[in-house]
């Protein structure tokens, strides 16, 4: 059976490329980029290429990227490094964990914390930002774009009123890099963001890398606490391979932009969700009418469990989510679908399908044969299901 991949904001496979580049540092230049002989040069100079092409995509000063294990540990690096008791922290209601559960520690040292609602849409409104400011705000820290829904925030607008009000911004954009263009310059869409997570294996780079963009003026205090890596920012040991792995992944990226990636992997979102809203009653998008991401729908099946779906779609040769994967086995409907004013049952009838820049046309075409019919059979077997009532309504 071949297998239909629609899970990419859980994780994207490796590029072909991008493991070509990374080889050579795993058998040949396997020196430590800290060491000053030959193999430490050549791991070193290596390291920096990488760190330019970070910069390149998110149009900053290499000094700016910060290599770190990933998302996770650039959201809690943010917020850690930046925080003291006595200040204020201002978030949201549809952050990942890595915010939102960093957000519950930082309260145990003495730091104040707002999370803020969402409209139906799954956005944060400016204007509850700007309510929500004080004057000892610290920090703002606001997703780019959802992991469940692909939704995208006003982060301009948000940024704008954080420095307005003297506090400084940060973004989780680990669902928008290499999906959308990321600029920090002076003149970019980012300009007002002074921190900003990535994480590689989002877009076919390895797992276990990520980065936090670090504005020049920010001053940060370490979590880590070891040697001189970084500038003094990340303790330990490069892992150099990966790093050439998300510079060689941020490059492809940024060629994927110009050669209209975006709107063509849109065009394929577009068709599934589409296919399946026109096939299957009782369905919905969630976030439908904000801007999303190209690669992301996610749609409820009424009187359908999603877990049940998934499974059913997964012994066709589907592979979806019901939400985020790092909640999966969760038994509490998603955060995120119940701020946007979704009801527990509709939310648990909610799965999530993210495409990428590896998904073709017959895929779609294929899974828009195997979703409806799915849909339809756990639905006959479903006792909230009233097929009379829908075939009258239809």
């Amino acid at each position: 059976m071949q297998r239909i991949y629609f899970d990419a904001n859980a994780t994207t496979p490796l590029l072909p490329e991008v493991f070509e580049a990374m080889r050579p540092f795993y058998l040949e230049h396997y020196g430590n980029a800290s060491s000053i002989h030959q193999q430490g040069q050549q791991a070193r100079s290596a390291v920096d290429r990488a760190r330019e092409a970070v910069a390149g995509m998110l149009h900053c000063r290499p000094a700016e990227v910060v290599f770190t294990s990933g998302g996770t540990e650039s959201d809690n690096y943010a917020l850690f490094g930046v925080l003291s008791p006595g200040d204020h922290l201002i978030t949201s209601s549809v952050e990942h964990h890595a915010i939102l559960h960093a957000a519950q520690s930082v309260t145990k040292r003495g730091v104040e914390v707002t999370i803020l609602p969402v409209n139906a849409q799954g956005i944060v409104e400016p204007t509850a930002l700007l309510t929500a400011l004080k004057p000892n705000t610290r920090l703002v820290s606001i997703m780019y774009a959802n992991n469940e829904t692909g939704v995208i925030q006003p982060i301009d607008a948000l940024a704008g009123i954080a420095h307005a009000g003297g506090a400084l911004f940060h973004t989780d954009a680990v669902q928008a890099g290499g999906k959308l263009p990321l600029d920090v310059s002076p003149h970019g869409f980012l300009k007002d963001v002074d921190l900003l997570t990535l994480s590689g294996h989002k877009f076919h780079a390895p797992k276990g890398i990520g980065i936090l963009y670090v504005r020049r003026s920010v001053q940060l205090s370490p979590i880590f606490h070891g040697g001189s890596h970084e500038r003094q920012r990340r303790a330990g040991t490069e892992n150099v391979p990966s790093i050439i792995g998300l510079g060689k992944a941020c490059e492809m990226a940024v060629d994927w932009f110009q050669h209209d990636g975006p709107a063509k992997l849109a065009a394929l979102r577009d068709r599934l969700e589409q296919g399946i809203l026109s096939q299957v009653p009782e369905t919905g998008v969630n976030g439908a009418g904000a801007p999303r991401v190209a690669n992301t729908t996610s749609i409820y099946f009424d009187h359908v469990e999603a877990e049940a779906l998934l499974i059913a779609l997964d012994l066709k040769g589907i592979s979806v989510s019901g939400g985020s994967a790092c909640q999966s086995g969760a038994s509490e409907p998603s955060h995120v679908l119940t701020a946007m004013g979704l009801s527990a049952t509709r939310a648990r009838s909610t799965l999530r399908f993210s495409l990428s820049k590896l998904t073709t046309e017959a895929e779609i075409d294929t899974a828009l044969k195997v979703i409806p019919a799915a849909v339809a059979h756990l639905r006959e077997l479903s006792p909230t299901y009233n097929k009379a009532a829908v075939t009258v309504a239809q």
